[in-house]
């Protein structure tokens, strides 16, 4: 508590975060809670010795009842309940990745007097939206369905999560009313949606233009599914969306420039000038998670060199962890927010025990290589279990990807940034685009070749919350290993490993002893499972996409059930109206 007060007490908060979400007390408790926490809070002012040696102690209760509190009046409880075409106005809020037959917007829809957030889908033919508009549509209106099955997305959770209550299918003409009471977070948006316009005029192919923006503007809605694929297999996926890399090279960038224009005494201008372009790009791009969890990271780095303090990346990363949970409990349960933090948690506990063990970094081309791959391979070790227990893939490519890409990430940043700022401002130049459209393709080809590394990507890696657990141990104890040899850490960590092992192999047990019949729904069409022990059948009607239903059941069905043959046959219709009505439990 002594050394690292600010990340123990943003620990209590997060699992008083957790315990709320675990058991959902209602509001008598959480009353309860609130009296508690002003009693410890009120205590920690006594002069008394003994309230003074329970002061660290008072401070955990009081961070772990504020996270429970804070998470009570921040889960949302929507009491609306409406189904059916109906007749909906509504305003967009965010644009969403689109699928093949419809656009995505976040919106927030009014329904008579019910005002809700809603998801609303727009046919393609019907052209994009903005912020310039209100909007009234006939859309047929539900509430997302949670899964069938334990092993599936529970996609209405996660909308419940964003406060999202409805998804609205716009089936019919859409009618326009131009607005005059945007705010200034919409005019930001309605700039940023105009700067993405002035990008898809330009004559650079539709992957140069899908990957600045993606790059840039953190929009990849529009971005085609083979390349978000080979950045997802690559282990390159961090490169693509806005994260931390993309904020230090572009305040890098803006904190060059002014050093080399202000006379060194006014060094400080320019660290905090440079913060507030961050921030400005940061509401310029929407507020992105990624970027606000960088941004406030970066804020409180070199708020300690302002100060004239000893920077402390735990402090930094406790502090920023705490002020975003503080406007939004729910960003918890982003899978973007814990990977980032476990990212920057890997690289402070391993990155300096692995660069050890390198050759001397003599010159500047030894440490660009060598901090490389040891960040690369600090930040991949600390997020591997969440990696497997999220996605169930992993691939050993990503490793030497990252060696290879990463050290030219900047110069590919600051390039897209360029780009992105003449062409908001109508300055396309061709030369420059094909330039661009050049190095972007070369990029491109040379991922989709690491992505294509079959022998080395393993998908389906069952992974459940014990196994989890077990190998954060192990990663924890892996720098005591790493460090200079000492037999007793080696043994603990060994101990942790057979841990792992040990409860894998429980749990491989227990799955392949089961069998059981199962049927899928999945969009229009019907899926019949039949697992024995470790082995399954899966049975799918002639006219269904195939490489969907291995996308969205067949895989996650057999990381689950921890599958170890899978056999996919075709299901007549003839005979599928047979084996639904009358549930036939054997198939030959």
């Amino acid at each position: 508590m002594n050394k690292q007060p600010l990340l123990i007490l943003a620990l209590f908060f997060i699992l008083g975060i957790l315990f709320q979400d675990r058991f959902s007390l209602d509001e008598i408790y959480i009353f309860a809670i609130i009296g508690i926490s002003m009693i410890a809070f009120v205590a920690t002012f006594f002069k008394s010795f003994f309230l003074y040696r329970l002061k660290k102690y008072l401070l955990c209760v009081i961070f772990f009842g504020v996270g429970v509190i804070l998470h009570f009046f921040n889960t949302h409880n929507s009491h609306i309940s409406v189904t059916g075409n109906q007749t909906i106005t509504f305003k967009i809020s965010g644009k969403l990745n689109s699928n093949e037959k419809n656009r995505k917007y976040e919106a927030f829809v009014q329904l008579e007097k019910d005002v809700f957030k809603g998801i609303i889908y727009i046919p393609k033919s019907k052209g994009a939206l903005d912020f310039n508009h209100y909007y009234k549509a006939q859309a047929f209106v539900l509430m997302p369905k949670a899964p069938q099955y334990d092993f599936q997305f529970d996609y209405s959770k996660y909308l419940k999560r964003k406060n999202i209550d409805f998804q609205c299918y716009a089936n019919d003409e859409i009618q326009t009313t131009v607005r005059n009471d945007l705010s200034w977070g919409e005019q930001f948006s309605q700039k940023r949606l105009e700067v993405l316009q002035n990008i898809d005029e330009t004559h650079m192919s539709l992957r140069t233009k899908e990957f600045l923006k993606g790059i840039i503007l953190a929009d990849r809605t529009e971005i085609d599914a083979q390349t978000v694929q080979d950045f997802n297999r690559s282990g390159l996926v961090h490169f693509l969306a806005i994260s931390g890399t993309h904020i230090v090279v572009i305040f890098g960038l803006f904190f060059f420039l002014l050093t080399k224009l202000l006379p060194v005494k006014y060094r400080k201008y320019a660290i905090i000038v440079s913060l507030i372009f961050i921030w400005l790009f940061t509401v310029f791009i929407g507020f992105g998670s990624s970027v606000v969890r960088s941004g406030l990271m970066l804020s409180i780095y070199f708020m300690y060199i302002l100060l004239q303090r000893k920077p402390d990346l735990l402090h930094a990363l406790a502090l920023s962890a705490f002020i975003i949970l503080l406007f939004d409990t729910q960003q918890l349960f982003d899978v973007g927010f814990q990977l980032s933090f476990l990212a920057v948690l890997g690289i402070f506990w391993l990155n300096q025990p692995i660069l050890s063990h390198f050759p001397a970094q003599d010159n500047w081309f030894k440490k660009i290589i060598f901090n490389t791959i040891s960040i690369s391979i600090s930040a991949q070790l600390a997020t591997l279990p969440l990696v497997l227990y999220y996605f169930h893939q992993f691939s050993f490519i990503s490793i030497v990807a990252n060696f290879f890409i990463v050290p030219f990430s900047e110069v590919i940043i600051v390039f897209s940034f360029l780009m992105t700022f003449l062409i908001a401002f109508n300055a396309d130049l061709e030369y420059v685009n094909l330039i661009y459209g050049f190095v972007i393709k070369v990029l491109l080809k040379v991922i989709h070749w690491f992505a294509s590394s079959d022998a080395v990507f393993y998908e389906n890696i069952p992974m459940n919350l014990p196994e989890v657990f077990s190998l954060f141990l192990i990663v924890f104890l892996l720098r005591s290993v790493i460090l200079p040899f000492n037999f007793k850490n080696f043994i603990r960590c060994m101990i942790a490993a057979l841990t792992f092992f040990m409860l894998k192999l429980s749990s491989d047990v227990y799955e392949s002893s089961t069998s059981e019949i199962l049927i899928h729904d999945f969009s229009k069409s019907k899926v019949l499972s039949v697992k024995k022990n470790d082995e399954v059948c899966f049975w799918i009607e002639e006219n269904s996409d195939k490489s969907k239903i291995v996308k969205f059941v067949i895989n996650p069905y057999c990381a689950s059930r921890r599958i170890k043959r899978t056999e996919i046959r075709r299901l007549p219709n003839a005979v599928r109206k047979i084996v639904y009505k009358h549930k036939i439990y054997e198939i030959n």
